[in-house]
């Protein structure tokens, strides 16, 4: 059994260093791969990012119950892309990814690789989906990655079966 290497712990002590945490990276590169006309090509990864930040007076702003958004529903199939992505790059293993959400906002992610669940959560509120930094965007990402990567090492023979 080899141990993965954790290129997910974010030493983040300011905004800018936020970027370059390995998952906020990871998400820079999908959000540029989609971009088929060039029109983010001019913006720095601050600003690609900033659809990510939702201030908490917005969220609160926002009703209870609602509908989500088509762009909200494409920032949260962006960041759980990313997520996939992380996992198989710290990994090595191909790594699938079934969500579904209803047209309430309410549904699951679920990631797979081989016959190992390395990840199920339940998306509730997607219609307010958002973080309220770039830090908490990261933190988030990198904590998920690793959960998965904590399930790969405990169970590499299913992973790899």
């Amino acid at each position: 059994m080899t141990t993965l290497p954790n290129p997910a712990v974010i030493p983040v002590l300011d905004h800018d260093k936020v970027v370059t945490a390995p998952f906020i990276r990871c998400l820079v590169r999908l959000i540029r791969a989609q971009d088929a006309y060039g029109s983010w090509k001019e913006k720095c990864d601050f600003d690609v990012l900033d659809h990510f930040t939702v201030a908490d007076e917005k969220r609160c702003a926002l009703p209870l119950m609602g509908d989500p958004d088509p762009d909200v529903l494409w920032r949260l199939d962006v960041f759980y892309q990313a997520v996939g992505v992380a996992i198989e790059e710290r990994s090595g293993l191909l790594v699938s990814r079934t969500m579904e959400i209803n047209n309430e906002g309410f549904g699951r992610v679920l990631f797979t690789t081989r016959r190992l669940v390395l990840l199920s959560k339940t998306l509730r509120d997607v219609h307010r989906f958002g973080f309220s930094s770039l830090r908490k965007l990261a933190t988030t990402g990198a904590k998920l990655v690793n959960d998965a990567a904590r399930v790969i090492e405990a169970y590499p023979d299913v992973a790899r079966a």
